[in-house]
């Protein structure tokens, strides 16, 4: 099932606006290879509006305090569009160093919450070619296999 979401901000310079995500927002980053960042962002939720056209989607990041990211942004330089109350939040605009917009905005709507996912998985340790080194159960009894399994008695048909 779902596991997460993957969003896409198309940019004309991806990499002010990549090193703006990771130097100014701060958001932990892995890279894939040849400077393509992918960030990761906080718990996410999705709301389907009426609309014109179909493929149309937004990117908003929720804060919980709009006036300190706002008052961040002024300190490093960086222009925002005055925020806007609206019946669901206040919202504003945060220019990106590649020219386009990201909305933020400081929600006042009720939040969906996630059920709890299990516990990750830990991954089945690699098979090793070869015999290799006994394992500890295998130290303990001499008589188990190189994997660890204690050997079947050998059943005779009568």
């Amino acid at each position: 099932m779902i596991n997460g979401a993957h969003a896409i901000v198309y940019s004309k310079d991806p990499e002010k606006d990549r090193a703006f995500f990771k130097d100014v927002l701060g958001l932990p980053h892995v890279d894939v290879g040849h400077g393509w960042l992918i960030f990761a962002l906080p718990p996410a939720e999705v709301a389907i509006h009426p609309g014109e056209e179909n493929g149309r989607h937004e990117l908003y990041l929720m804060v919980s305090d709009l006036e300190r990211l706002l008052g961040e942004m002024a300190k490093r330089g960086i222009s925002c569009a005055p925020p806007r109350t609206l019946g669901w939040g206040v919202l504003a605009e945060v220019t990106l160093p590649g020219g386009g917009a990201l909305g933020v905005y400081e929600a006042r709507h009720a939040r969906p919450v996630w059920p709890r996912q299990a516990k990750p998985r830990r991954a089945a340790p690699m098979k090793r070619a070869g015999r290799g080194a006994p394992s500890r159960r295998a130290k303990a009894n001499p008589k188990a296999r190189p994997s660890g399994r204690p050997r079947r008695k050998a059943s005779r048909k009568r």
